[in-house]
């Protein structure tokens, strides 16, 4: 999952940074309204965990701003233990939840996984496609409810692109989605096409379908052909 954090206090900033890193997400952090606007303006998260009260302004415009361009990131709301009223605004204006500080990592875990089943998978555990089922809760992926042994990459892609599928995805949308600001972009993508074929060789090892079909030029396509 991609999630950008913006939150002022570093200190707990780090701390969701790090929790969240352990378990595997690829994470973003923003400190105030221009780092935040500036990510959000060009990348696409599964989730935002966004303080309101920023030091140059309101984290509300974050999300007015993602609304009116028909964004569909999850947002969540960190807010102090006082300020009924922004969360309530908040939640009228578009955000998916919020979490009173101070909170126990376990609990925000919890919200984002919550957050990110309603948004990409209509709030079900599992999405399959013919042989194949992902479940979304444990993380683990099988085919002719065979377990597939795959790494985390091979699972985050297997998922993006079956929610993705019968669209063109390209190689700079898969760099995006599962290594974020981990990687900078270059012009060789060979370690995408390495994490296909991987995938793509393990479906077919437990006698799926190879529904991973290369789009010379643009990318892949996840099809039935």
């Amino acid at each position: 999952m991609k999630i950008l954090i913006i939150e002022d206090d570093r200190s707990l900033r780090m701390s969701i940074f790090d929790y969240l890193k352990m378990e595997g997400h690829i994470c973003e952090v923003a400190e105030n309204l221009f780092q935040a606007s500036d990510k959000t303006s060009i990348n696409r998260y599964d989730c935002i965990i966004l303080d309101i009260g920023l030091p140059d302004g309101t984290g509300l415009d974050i999300i007015k701003e993602l609304k009116k361009n028909k964004a569909a990131d999850g947002i969540l709301i960190l807010s102090a233990r006082n300020s009924l009223d922004d969360k309530l605004l908040g939640l009228k204006i578009g955000a998916d939840d919020y979490l009173t500080k101070p909170f126990h990592f376990a609990e925000l875990s919890a919200r984002i996984n919550s957050i990110y089943r309603r948004n990409s998978f209509l709030g079900l555990n599992e999405i399959s496609f013919n042989e194949i089922k992902a479940n979304t809760y444990d993380k683990q992926a099988y085919v002719n409810e065979k377990l597939l042994n795959l790494t985390k990459k091979e699972y985050d892609l297997l998922v993006f692109l079956m929610t993705n599928r019968n669209r063109i995805i390209t190689k700079e949308s898969i760099v995006e989605h599962l290594w974020g600001d981990e990687v900078i972009l270059t012009d060789s993508f060979d370690f995408v096409y390495t994490h296909v074929k991987n995938l793509r060789k393990k479906i077919i090892a437990a006698k799926g379908k190879n529904y991973i079909k290369c789009i010379y030029g643009f990318g892949y396509k996840f099809i039935e052909s």
